[in-house]
This record gives structure tokens, sequence and C-alpha cells, in this order.
């Protein structure tokens, strides 16, 4: 139950590194931001409250002053002058109110407070309303009632344009992140393609090695594997066809041997193991070559005419090879090679059902696609990749006729490379196998 509780848990979380990548740094920007302009707007406010709160404390006892000097009957005319915004003065006892009072409030009252002094005993209350305005009572000198009427307002107003700039600043942030995760994460992906597309048989152009120094010395490694990977297989080849050549001679000298010795039932047996064996060393020599087809020069052929040449040199020897769709039209390839492709598939279709059909279709991006189809065994789903391996048998005996040496395919799938195509397998609807090679 823990194993499978844990991916659902993770379910929130990005697969991708790209996405991982991108939110990991957007998000941290955002918080690094948001906590920047949270700090900075926290103490603007500070700052602001504390201009305020000294202001309203210093113009509320010159002001208080003022009055207490003038005569009664003037002070009317300057109540409006000594008035501010978030205050003004009333002759009178002004409203009754509560004297409950909790932060800002208590904090605007005790400036209040600070303003008048002791020449002039207070009373702050809170008018009961919309919990926001005061009302400050005092006597003057001559034992008039004066009020202060305070409604506080905010200390620091947010101008309309803000929150354009924080929308604008926010993409910005959102552009650059996802730029900067795009950059970091595109040598990893072209270098996932190369390997992807990793072919030693393929003459390809090498990774570029342009960009930051780990980019670039990732890509030169992985240049250095591929040519060391190619290298390997081109050593491989070569011991297999000097091997391969060498063992003619002595496998010749063997056989005139045998052939000189008196008529009798080993003899028989010796000649056709020999036999079997120069053949085992042909196809070690051919899959050698198949392996450097390029030598052969590419040339134009029509399409139609090559197929019906094949078909009529099986025809000829009374084998059971015909055409049921045909491409007309002309493809440039190696002739040699795709001859050598197609009597690999017809050969395997003969033997394993004694008759082959050859299809010829146009497929997209005007390549040609040969399939060579039977009516034969087959070959098992989960076996169909390995029988493009070399020296690998669906049948292991060792008998030429049932096992063979297992390098007909792959001979096949390195002249599929040579002429810049490709093979598959594949089993037909109703039985048996088709083996199809697709010429750009």
């Amino acid at each position: 139950m823990t194993a499978k509780a844990k991916p659902h848990t993770l379910g929130l979380w990005p697969r991708s590194l790209r996405s991982r990548l991108f939110v990991i740094l957007f998000a941290g920007l955002a918080v690094a931001y948001g906590l920047s302009f949270s700090i900075l707007f926290i103490e603007r406010y500070m700052s602001a409250k504390a201009v305020m709160l000294g202001t309203l404390e210093t113009d509320v006892a010159t002001s208080i002053a003022i009055l207490d000097r003038l005569p009664a009957n003037e002070r009317p005319d300057w109540l409006t002058r000594l008035s501010r915004g978030s205050y003004r003065f009333v002759l009178g006892p002004g409203e009754s109110g509560v004297p409950d009072l909790s932060g800002r409030a208590a904090e605007i009252a005790g400036r209040i407070e600070e303003a008048a002094g002791h020449k002039f005993p207070l009373r702050v209350e809170l008018i009961p309303g919309d919990g926001r305005r005061l009302q400050a009572h005092l006597t003057l000198s001559d034992g008039s009632p004066l009020t202060i009427d305070v409604t506080p307002r905010g200390v620091m107003p947010i101008a309309e344009w803000l929150p354009y700039v924080l929308a604008i600043q926010m993409a910005l942030l959102l552009l650059c992140t996802w730029f900067a995760v795009r950059l970091a994460i595109r040598p990893l992906a072209q270098l996932a393609s190369a390997a992807n597309a990793l072919d030693p048989n393929r003459k390809s152009a090498p990774m570029s090695e342009e960009g930051p120094s780990e980019v670039a010395h990732a890509a030169r490694a992985f240049n250095a594997m591929r040519e060391r990977i190619a290298h390997y297989l081109e050593e491989r080849v070569q011991i297999l066809a000097a091997i391969s050549h060498d063992l003619q001679t002595p496998i010749t000298r063997m056989r005139l041997r045998a052939e000189m010795a008196d008529e009798s039932v080993e003899r028989g047996k010796l000649i056709r193991d020999l036999g079997e064996i120069e053949r085992l060393v042909q196809d070690g020599i051919a899959y050698a070559r198949s392996a450097h087809g390029n030598v052969e020069k590419m040339s134009r052929i029509d399409i139609a005419s090559f197929i019906e040449s094949i078909t009529y040199d099986y025809q000829d020897t009374g084998k059971a090879v015909s055409v049921i769709s045909k491409a007309e039209g002309t493809v440039l390839t190696k002739p040699h090679a795709l001859r050598r492709i197609l009597s690999n598939f017809i050969d395997n279709a003969l033997k394993f059902a004694g008759e082959a059909e050859i299809s010829v279709e146009r497929r997209d991006g005007n390549a040609i696609a040969i399939t060579v189809m039977d009516r034969g065994p087959g070959i098992p789903d989960d076996q169909l990749d390995a029988a493009m391996q070399p020296f690998y048998r669906l049948e292991q005996s060792r008998n030429r006729e049932t096992g063979g040496t297992g390098l007909g395919l792959a001979i096949a799938q390195q002249l599929a490379t040579a002429i810049g195509g490709s093979i598959r397998l594949y089993n037909r609807e109703g039985g048996g196998l088709a083996a199809e090679v697709i010429v750009p």
C-alpha cells in the first residue's frame, strides 16, 4: 500500500526536469520578490506612520495653544484654518462615545494626549458607527469646551498604477525564468536526441561543441564516445573478416584431401561438413563486407523493372515467387545492396513457406516500400527484434538447412543502413511473415 501511495502524494510535482526547474526557479524568485516588496512596503508604512503621528502631535499642540489664546468670539473663524484632512476642531462638548480604544485608535489618542499636555485634561472616546472615528474632549483656559474630531485615513495610499507595475514585473519574472530554464535544458535535450540517433554505422555530423564550458565538455565526451564505439565495431568486423578469410585456405585444402580419399560413408559426411563450414565462412565475409556497404556507388534504377528482374531469376529456377502489386518510378539507391536484401528475404520465405509474394508501394515522403510476404510459421512477436541481431537463430539446431548461421537478416540490416533505408519484420494477419525494406 505504501509503494502505491507514494506516486499519488507526488502527483502535483511535475515529471519533467524542465517543469521542475521552472517551478523551483519561479517559486523561489516570486517568494524572494514578494518578501522584498513586503519589507519595503512595511518599512515605508512605518516611516510614513511615524511622520504622520509626529506631525499630528505638533499640529494639534499648536492649534490648541492658538485657540486657547484667541478671544472666544474669534475662535470660530480659525476652526477651518486649523483643521486638517484627518481631523477638525469643533467648539462645544461634541458627541458622546465609548472609552474603549485599541490598536491604531489608542495610538492616535496617545499622541493627542501628549499634544494637549497636562495643561488641558483630555478625554478621548470612540464614536459608535464605523469604528474609526474618534473625538477628544478638553476644556480651554476660559472654561470653553473644545472637541477634536478625528477621522483616521490611510497612512500611505496605494497608487493606482502600482498593480499594473506588479503585473508587468511578474510577467518579466515569468519570461526570464522560462528563458533561463530553456537555456539550461536545451543542451540536455540535444544530448538526448544525439544519443537516440546514435548509429556508428551512419556517417552523421558530430554533436556541436559550442556553448558554455560544461556543455562543450559533455559534447566532446559524447563525440569521443561515439568515435570509440564506431572504432570498436569496425575492429570487430575486421577481425571477423580476417578470420573468415584466413579460414578459406585450410578449408579448401581439407576439402581437396577429402575428395582425394577413398569412397566411404565418412568421406561423404566430411565433405558435407566442410561445405557447411565454407558457407558459414562466406556468410561471415558477407556480413563484414555489408558493414562497409558504402563502397558501392549510388545509381538510379527503375523500381518496377528491378523487381521484375529479381522475380524472373527465381521463376526461371522453378521457385514460386510472384509480384502482387507494383509501383512505377525510379529511385536512387545501391542496386547490388538492395538486391542482396531482397534475395535474403525471398530465400527465407521460400525456405520456410515454399513461396514468396512481393509488394511494392510508394509511401509518404516519396519513399518506396518493398515487402516480401509468405504464409510460413512466422516469428514470435517477442523475438522480432532479436531476429535482426547477428548470429541469432530462431531455430537453435546446428543444422544449416534449419538453423542457418543467423547472419542473413543482420546482413540485410547492414545493407539497408548503407543505402539510407530501414527494414522491418512483422507477422501477417492470418499467419506468415512480412519483411519490409524502405528505400528513400
